[in-house]
Protein backbone atom coordinates (compact mmCIF):
# COMPACT_ATOMS: atom_id res chain seq x y z
CA UNK A 1 0.00 0.00 0.00
CA UNK A 2 1.56 3.64 -0.95
CA UNK A 3 1.89 5.79 2.02
CA UNK A 4 -0.01 7.86 2.86
CA UNK A 5 -3.47 5.85 1.78
CA UNK A 6 -5.34 4.27 4.40
CA UNK A 7 -7.46 1.50 3.30
CA UNK A 8 -8.96 -0.75 5.94
CA UNK A 9 -9.06 -4.54 4.35
CA UNK A 10 -10.49 -6.15 7.23
CA UNK A 11 -13.15 -3.42 7.75
CA UNK A 12 -14.45 -3.56 3.91
CA UNK A 13 -14.27 -7.29 4.18
CA UNK A 14 -16.43 -7.41 7.17
CA UNK A 15 -18.77 -4.56 5.65
CA UNK A 16 -19.26 -6.89 2.36
CA UNK A 17 -20.20 -9.84 4.66
CA UNK A 18 -22.65 -8.42 5.59
CA UNK A 19 -24.18 -7.48 2.94
CA UNK A 20 -24.27 -10.89 1.97
CA UNK A 21 -20.90 -11.40 0.17
CA UNK A 22 -19.42 -15.00 0.89
CA UNK A 23 -16.33 -14.70 2.70
CA UNK A 24 -14.12 -15.69 -0.82
CA UNK A 25 -16.26 -13.06 -2.77
CA UNK A 26 -15.75 -9.76 -0.18
CA UNK A 27 -11.46 -11.35 -0.03
CA UNK A 28 -11.19 -11.23 -3.94
CA UNK A 29 -12.91 -8.00 -4.21
CA UNK A 30 -10.90 -6.60 -1.11
CA UNK A 31 -8.23 -7.61 -2.88
CA UNK A 32 -8.98 -5.61 -6.81
CA UNK A 33 -9.77 -2.75 -4.12
CA UNK A 34 -6.47 -2.54 -2.50
CA UNK A 35 -4.42 -3.01 -6.36
CA UNK A 36 -6.69 -0.36 -7.43
CA UNK A 37 -5.72 1.72 -4.96
CA UNK A 38 -2.29 0.85 -4.56
CA UNK A 39 -2.19 1.83 -8.89
CA UNK A 40 -4.29 4.53 -9.11
CA UNK A 41 -4.14 6.85 -6.57
CA UNK A 42 -1.69 9.34 -6.35
CA UNK A 43 -0.30 10.16 -2.46
CA UNK A 44 1.24 13.44 -1.55
CA UNK A 45 4.63 12.32 -1.92
CA UNK A 46 3.66 11.65 -5.65
CA UNK A 47 2.50 15.20 -6.13
CA UNK A 48 5.60 16.67 -4.44
CA UNK A 49 7.70 15.07 -6.40
CA UNK A 50 5.83 16.03 -9.98
CA UNK A 51 5.77 19.26 -8.80
CA UNK A 52 9.20 19.21 -8.21
CA UNK A 53 9.70 17.66 -11.83
CA UNK A 54 7.47 20.26 -13.34
CA UNK A 55 9.31 23.38 -11.37
CA UNK A 56 12.52 22.20 -12.90
CA UNK A 57 11.47 21.72 -16.18
CA UNK A 58 9.54 24.91 -16.27
CA UNK A 59 12.78 26.64 -15.59
CA UNK A 60 14.78 24.51 -18.19
CA UNK A 61 12.14 26.01 -20.55
CA UNK A 62 12.57 29.69 -19.47
CA UNK A 63 16.35 29.26 -19.19
CA UNK A 64 15.96 27.91 -23.08
CA UNK A 65 13.60 30.88 -23.27
CA UNK A 66 16.21 33.34 -22.37
CA UNK A 67 18.84 32.52 -24.19
CA UNK A 68 16.74 32.38 -27.78
CA UNK A 69 15.80 35.61 -26.95
CA UNK A 70 19.38 36.64 -26.70
CA UNK A 71 20.23 34.88 -29.56
CA UNK A 72 17.59 36.48 -31.96
CA UNK A 73 18.50 39.92 -30.17
CA UNK A 74 21.77 39.69 -31.31
CA UNK A 75 20.80 38.68 -35.02
CA UNK A 76 18.23 41.76 -34.99
CA UNK A 77 21.31 43.80 -33.82
CA UNK A 78 23.44 42.83 -36.15
CA UNK A 79 20.78 42.98 -39.25
CA UNK A 80 19.72 46.37 -38.03
CA UNK A 81 23.35 47.11 -38.22
CA UNK A 82 24.11 46.26 -41.15
CA UNK A 83 20.83 47.94 -42.72
CA UNK A 84 22.47 51.15 -40.91
CA UNK A 85 25.60 50.73 -42.64
CA UNK A 86 24.20 50.46 -45.73
CA UNK A 87 22.11 53.21 -45.99
CA UNK A 88 24.89 55.85 -44.27
CA UNK A 89 26.77 54.38 -47.27
CA UNK A 90 24.07 54.54 -49.46
CA UNK A 91 23.14 58.74 -48.50
CA UNK A 92 27.25 59.24 -48.93
CA UNK A 93 26.96 58.15 -52.23
CA UNK A 94 24.39 60.32 -53.04
CA UNK A 95 25.58 63.13 -50.77
CA UNK A 96 29.27 62.63 -52.83
CA UNK A 97 26.59 62.58 -56.53
CA UNK A 98 24.93 65.66 -55.34
CA UNK A 99 28.33 67.56 -54.26
CA UNK A 100 30.22 67.02 -57.32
Amino acid sequence: MKEGVIFDSHAYVKRLKVVGFTEEQAEVQTEVLSELIEESLATKRDLKELENILKRDLKELENNFKRDLKELELKLSVRLGTIVAAGIAGVAAVVKLLSH
